[in-house]
């Protein structure tokens, strides 16, 4: 079944980018399966698709801390890759060790969110990310 799942986590991720890319509370989006990504030619050459994983901002009159906690269907967890859809903030979570500066010189801000997008309807995906937002909007 690995090759059915793949298939929905990338339908899946590849429209919840284009949501986000969208939204107006969504000041970057990092999801090489966008035309308009950087490095989108090069994943175009050397892969099928751009993959379940999805990094944005929110716009700095958005609270992630209230966002992560308004999340009803994605859980934050800091493992990754699993069937259900799952989001982290890397500035706490999986690079926290790493100093303050190296870490804004990489982009990995402390407003940066990492999404890893499951199989689950992208209804209820989209839906949970939507409220949300609304919810840690100031």
């Amino acid at each position: 079944t690995l090759g059915v799942r793949l298939d929905r986590h990338v339908s899946n991720a590849e429209k919840a980018a284009e949501y986000l890319q969208n939204h107006r509370a969504v000041k970057k989006v990092y999801y090489p399966g966008l035309s308009d990504a950087q490095g989108y030619e090069i994943n175009k050459r050397q892969a099928k698709n751009g993959g379940a994983m999805i990094s944005f901002e929110l716009y700095e009159n958005y609270n992630i801390k209230k966002f992560f906690k308004s999340l009803k269907l994605v859980a934050l967890a800091e493992s990754l890759g699993g069937v259900e859809s799952l989001v982290c903030h890397p500035a706490s979570m999986t690079h926290a060790s790493i100093p303050y500066e190296v870490r804004q010189k990489v982009g990995i801000t402390d407003g940066l969110i990492r999404l890893s997008i499951g199989i689950e309807s992208i209804d209820d995906i989209l839906a949970d990310l939507e409220q949300a937002i609304a919810e840690s909007e100031e």
